[in-house]
């Protein structure tokens, strides 16, 4: 993998890059739709390409080791040919998802040992068959094995979770650079930065990882219940200390305004499920705000979903028509509002390195993030 900055905005740390990688390129900003199982939810992938204009994707570790499991997909020749996406995927390790078992796992140094959500079945990860598993599933990008520290955890346990991360961190290096890729493409290795919300720590924890060499960086553990203020001061800091030449992946965040506050920060990627999961639910994001599709204010707006919107469903059906979809229930309401969402997230991330180039990002953003926050 490999990665040029091609523009940095003259009133902030925004950037504009390109990726390039064995399964092609991609320009950052960059969101990346969230396949946890190797699919994103109600999205076929010709409208991922052609209508939300993805350019890469994510799978997570934790579901895909669980179902179809690493035999099928090594059978398979890994997921780009189980599942058809000729693009780049990055693949979580699955740290988030354990973690997120509290009562079903167990974290000692060896690594973490959980039971299955699916059938309560006793598995153990570890970084290094955490590598060996992401190697199996054969996404470009794949990331270190971590504890996602709380929000709310307090200095004494955010310092023994980052020094475990740390320690884990290590053995994944070893792992990785002793193995090679199965199906005939490279794979990149991003280190995640953690330390929640106390700066001496992520401080700590960006020197040591910015020491490590890797091909890229990911900033773990926030938009995890810290207040969002907080969030934006852990970036800054962090992004002092992360190489400059290497990409900034700031990890499940977040809202159209957090991606543009964090952009102007010199995040260069993002994933989410709030597009995807938001618009299953019937909540819309535009240019000018934030749409419940359910208010009976829409009942009779037969204007498009978006003037001028992203995707192709913002020309093809109307306010109207989109509500009445997710008052029966149909499934057809959950493509709509995930297509479009998808392709507004694109959109955002897209007009921004545009305006990064162009040298007017800071005003841009300014005027643009509180559209985005407005509840029409």
């Amino acid at each position: 993998m490999e990665f040029k900055l091609q523009y940095t905005d003259k009133r902030s740390n925004a950037r504009a890059g390109l990726i390039t990688t064995d399964h092609g390129a991609i320009e950052t900003p960059i969101f990346m739709p969230v396949g946890t199982q190797g699919t994103v939810k109600a999205v076929h992938f010709s409208e991922l390409k052609e209508d939300i204009k993805a350019e890469i994707i994510l799978g997570n570790t934790y579901h895909l080791y669980l179902r179809p499991g690493i035999d099928i997909l090594e059978k398979a020749g890994g997921l780009h040919k189980f599942n058809g996406w000729d693009k780049p995927i990055l693949t979580d390790s699955g740290g988030f998802q354990v973690f997120s078992l509290s009562e079903n796992r167990k974290l000692k140094e060896e690594g973490a040992e959980f039971r299955s959500h699916i059938d309560g079945s006793k598995h153990l990860f570890i970084p290094e068959n955490v590598m060996d598993i992401q190697r199996s599933i054969g996404a470009d990008i794949i990331m270190a094995f971590d504890e996602c520290t709380p929000g709310d955890a307090d200095y004494n346990y955010a310092k023994n979770s980052l020094q475990l991360t740390e320690r884990w961190l290590d053995r994944c290096l070893k792992r990785f650079n002793e193995t090679e890729g199965k199906y005939g493409y490279s794979q990149a290795l991003f280190p995640i930065v953690q330390g929640c919300v106390y700066k001496d720590l992520r401080i700590k924890a960006a020197e040591n990882i910015a020491s490590k060499g890797a091909d890229g960086n990911a900033i773990g553990g926030l938009a995890v219940g810290e207040p969002t203020e907080k969030m934006y001061e852990m970036i800054e800091i962090v992004n002092e200390i992360l190489p400059k030449d290497k990409p900034r992946y700031l990890m499940g965040v977040g809202t159209p305004a957090n991606l543009l506050e964090a952009i102007e920060r010199g995040v260069d990627m993002f994933d989410c499920i709030m597009p995807t999961r938001n618009g299953r639910n019937g909540q819309i994001f535009t240019k000018e705000g934030i749409m419940n599709m359910r208010n009976k204010k829409w009942e009779a707006d037969f204007s498009p979903i978006e003037k001028d919107g992203a995707s192709e469903v913002d020309r093809l059906y109307s306010k109207a028509y989109l509500r009445h979809l997710f008052m029966v229930d149909e499934i057809l309401a959950l493509q709509i509002a995930s297509i479009h969402n998808l392709a507004f997230y694109l959109w955002l991330v897209k007009e921004a390195r545009k305006h990064i180039i162009e040298g007017d990002f800071t005003s841009w953003k300014i005027s643009m993030t509180p559209k985005l926050q407005n509840r029409l």
